[in-house]
């Protein structure tokens, strides 16, 4: 049986349609359905089920699937690994939200690639969950971190670590929200404050209340802006409440610039994921970059 047919057989059962996986494949339409309809003739049997959305397998299909895929990431595995020597035709693509990736991810990966010539290219972009998981499913990325797990057999998601969020101010803004309420007896009433965010939906402040408060938060936003940091430079002049990452907020916690507003027994914790299209850790410098952040993340508090 022809490799190449049975990798574009695995390529289309992981991505669930011809236009995907074509695109990851670098073929065209055309030239993967003819290619499947080929393997299907040779095995007489249908490995898909066409629909308005993609394709489904067949349950010849998924057994198939099953049998051929480990056998042909090991055989991607053995060729990557012949290659990985020479660092120049490795260039890593990582995808994710802007500010964990540069306050963590970065440094941590910049470590891997080394002036002893045996490093790889890096290349970075931001976005949010949905753009940059698309993108890591149409092959413009390696890997992806994203707070959003993804679904189907494409995309295969490690959990990387969890995020605690704090309700921060400046210092002056202690007395006049109360005593009360930074003993973790009631939450601030927003009408009367102003509300630093990252967008008019309020997601930080209405996702805290939710797990704090059991409640939901009146408020609109006085200072809207799409960037964590900016939202924690604000909140450092005074310009209102927000709700900020611990490691990102820590050291102005720690400085004085902003203080914790209320400290509950539980946290509100949200979960960041290391994402890779599914057999594309038998390529040595996303299995590196992979374990390298699972790595790093196990010391991030």
């Amino acid at each position: 049986m022809d490799l190449a047919l049975l990798r574009t057989f695995v390529t289309v059962h992981r991505a669930g349609s011809f236009t995907r996986a074509a695109a990851l494949l670098g073929l065209s339409q055309p030239a993967v359905t003819s290619q499947i309809r080929t393997l299907e003739r040779q095995l007489g049997r249908p490995l898909f089920l066409r629909q308005a959305r993609g394709v489904t397998p067949t349950t010849i299909g998924d057994e198939l699937a099953h049998k051929a895929a480990p056998h042909l990431d090991a055989l991607v595995e053995i060729t990557e690994t012949g290659l990985d020597a020479d660092s120049s035709l490795r260039t890593l693509h990582l995808a994710g939200p802007p500010e964990f990736t540069a306050e963590r991810a970065l440094p941590a990966l910049t470590e891997l690639i080394g002036d002893d010539g045996h490093g790889f290219a890096l290349r970075a972009s931001f976005g949010n969950a949905e753009e940059t998981l698309e993108g890591l499913a149409a092959g413009h990325h390696d890997l992806a971190i994203t707070t959003a797990r993804p679904r189907g057999a494409l995309l295969t998601a490690t959990p990387l670590c969890d995020e605690e969020h704090v309700l921060v101010a400046a210092p002056r803004w202690v007395a006049r929200i109360g005593s009360d309420t930074l003993r973790g007896r009631g939450a601030p009433v927003l009408e009367n404050l102003p509300v630093v965010e990252v967008h008019e939906s309020l997601p930080f402040i209405a996702r805290y209340w939710a797990s704090v408060f059991d409640s939901l938060p009146a408020a609109s936003g006085t200072v809207i802006v799409p960037d964590l940091r900016a939202v924690l430079a604000c909140a450092t002049t005074g310009a209102g409440l927000a709700v900020l990452p611990r490691y990102l907020c820590g050291p102005a916690l720690e400085r004085g610039d902003v203080v914790a507003l209320s400290e509950p027994p539980v946290p509100p914790l949200r979960t960041y994921f290391l994402v890779v299209r599914t057999g594309t850790l038998a390529m040595p410098h996303i299995a590196r970059a992979h374990e390298w952040l699972m790595r790093a993340a196990a010391g991030w508090s």
